[in-house]
């Protein structure tokens, strides 16, 4: 908008901005362009770095480290190019505007997902997830379109340069190398090379995002930064406290670490300002009129607006009937629509393509073309939403969640006869937390889970131990003194009271909790000085150890990690969702 209004009341500024010149030189070599190029080339780097680590990131942790589960949002990216293509170049048939079809086909990774939230914010968060690999499909097809089709003058020698010098950074990467600073020189030196050798640079951006792996902090690398943390407490110097940070670094995946330095940057800056640089459009009465009438425009808005959610849901059907039901999109068909028509946005890589294959006026149709698609994309999803979410509760569950089943993160699964449980026992939801007696967000997670039990009359409960010792010393005393109870059938009144008084964890206290539970006191003690719950303990520990559990509390709902806050409105969320796909599934 403010682009617009910019372009609008002074269009001679807002160019005279953007047309201006930056050289970056050292010594007789340098890089010379305008503000805007260095908008798009430079600075859209970033996003697409964060674009790639989001996808790598669920590659690595999420929905799709089945592999399985890759092929058909692939399949649906590309039909989400292929129809809206073939849409462009049927408007323009015959037409010289004929070799604008790239900025027809890529939707905004960025804008699309944000607008998902906003206009599809009940939408069940695989949508996300499979957007997400729907558009990154998107952007590598669209980068290697710009590096193929809309790239003038390539020239081989930096070109073979900026691939071996990427090579060599994933040599650095599989030695072992995590030196932030060393990366960054690889991608500074291949980015150059790449603009030297006439491909847009843009594409080093995701490359680099999707070899940035990810993965949960290990318990080992995290006790070994509590025990940095403690050598630091004890002697606060400057070189322990250089190795605390390093040992912290250490514990967290370089895709977490370099999403959460990155993210804000490329949100609140970058991608605003490559909508202020690109989407301003002096608009009158006679570039409406012959706007509405241009091929450009109305090729790229027909293209966005029907064949996104046509090549979308159209190949995601495709695939799911000739597999016979064996791949199946992992959201209701509701949300497949849904997250067709908001690919309909195609800003960032769209304006991108148009500035390479459009000049002057037709440029400036083809802008016009692409905001209005993102705008009529945005009212299209909205409206879906709207009739979705007044469908009959049951229609409404399959047309949202449908019917694929959901990965499952718990490795060892609920044994009514081992794990201790309170709720029904053939309840169609089933929590588990991984917890620690002293831990005290366990303790604020406790009212919590008291009150969903309270709400769901459809839910079981289980609670395994996950003692953190290098942080709570008390924790593995006051697990073994909920096992000793648990050999009186007094688990969950010894689970209750421990958690009241996590400040007091030591013998003296458990024998008086013993007392007030009123179990047999002196065969508590014995079983307590015999560390009779141990085994238990530890079954518990390498269970949680296998499911990814570093920190307490950790949830998991029907088998399904629960990655989001813990207070009672996003938990119900969780088991209502849950307990209706359960029901679609049975």
């Amino acid at each position: 908008m403010a682009a617009l209004i910019w372009a609008n009341v002074d269009a001679r500024s807002y160019e005279a901005l953007w047309g201006t010149s930056l050289s970056v030189r050292l010594g007789g070599a340098g890089i010379s362009q305008d503000l805007r190029h260095w908008v798009n080339t430079g600075l859209m780097t970033f996003f697409f770095l964060v674009v790639g680590m989001e996808a790598r990131r669920e590659f690595d942790m999420g929905e799709l480290r089945e592999r399985r589960r890759l092929l058909l949002p692939v399949l649906a990216g590309v039909g989400g190019m292929v129809v809206p293509v073939a849409v462009y170049l049927l408007v323009n048939a015959g037409r010289p505007s004929l070799h604008g079809w790239g900025a027809a086909m890529s939707t905004d990774t960025a804008f699309a997902l944000g607008m998902l939230t906003l206009v599809a914010s009940r939408f069940p968060s695989r949508a996300h997830t499979y957007m997400l690999t729907v558009t990154v499909v998107d952007d590598l097809v669209a980068l290697a379109v710009i590096a193929v089709f809309y790239s003038e003058h390539v020239e081989a020698g930096p070109l073979i340069t900026a691939v071996a010098i990427f090579a060599l950074m994933l040599g650095v990467k599989a030695a072992g190398v995590r030196r932030g600073l060393v990366y960054a020189a690889f991608g500074i030196a291949t980015w150059v090379a790449l603009l030297a050798s006439g491909v847009e640079p843009v594409v080093v951006g995701l490359a680099v995002g999707l070899v940035t792996y990810a993965r949960p902090a290990s318990r080992g690398d995290l006790e070994r930064a509590s025990d940095l943390f403690r050598l630091f407490r004890e002697q606060p110097t400057a070189e322990l406290a250089r190795t605390v940070n390093a040992g912290l670094a250490q514990a967290i995946s370089p895709n977490h670490r370099l999403l959460q330095l990155y993210h804000p940057w490329t949100s609140y800056l970058i991608v605003p300002l490559f909508a202020l640089a690109n989407a301003g459009i002096a608009i009158s009465g006679d570039f409406l009129g012959r706007a509405f009438t241009s091929p450009i425009t109305l090729g790229i808005m027909i293209a966005y607006v029907v064949g996104k959610p046509v090549g979308i849901v159209g190949f995601t059907w495709l695939v799911t009937r000739l597999s016979r039901g064996r791949v199946r999109p992992p959201v209701g068909w509701a949300a497949v629509a849904g997250g067709g028509t908001i690919a309909g946005i195609g800003f960032t890589v769209s304006l991108l393509i148009a500035t390479l294959a459009f000049r002057g006026p037709q440029l400036e149709e083809a802008k016009f073309g692409i905001l209005a698609a993102a705008l009529c994309a945005s009212l299209l999803t909205w409206a879906l939403s709207r009739a979705t979410f007044r469908l009959p509760p049951k229609v409404k569950a399959r047309a949202l969640l449908g019917t694929a089943e959901s990965i499952v993160d718990l490795a060892a699964p609920v044994d009514p006869d081992r794990d201790h449980l309170r709720g029904p026992q053939d309840a169609p939801v089933t929590v588990v937390e991984y917890g620690d007696f002293e831990c005290p967000y366990c303790g604020q997670a406790e009212p919590i889970v008291r009150e969903l039990l309270a709400g769901f009359a459809d839910v079981r409960y289980v609670w395994r131990h996950l003692p953190l010792h290098d942080v709570h010393p008390s924790a593995q005393l006051a697990a073994e003194a909920a096992e000793a109870a648990a050999e009186q059938g007094a688990f969950w009144e010894m689970h209750d009271i421990l958690l009241q008084h996590q400040g007091e964890l030591l013998v003296p206290h458990l024998i008086t909790y013993a007392e007030e539970i009123g179990i047999d006191v002196e065969r508590f003690q014995r079983d307590l000085e015999g560390h009779i719950g141990a085994d238990r303990i530890a079954e518990d520990i390498d269970s949680a150890d296998l499911s990814g559990v570093s920190g307490t509390p950790t949830f998991f709902i029907n088998g399904r990690r629960h990655n989001g806050a813990y207070d009672i409105a996003t938990l119900s969320a969780a088991v209502r969702a849950a307990g209706a796909r359960a029901t679609l599934i049975s």
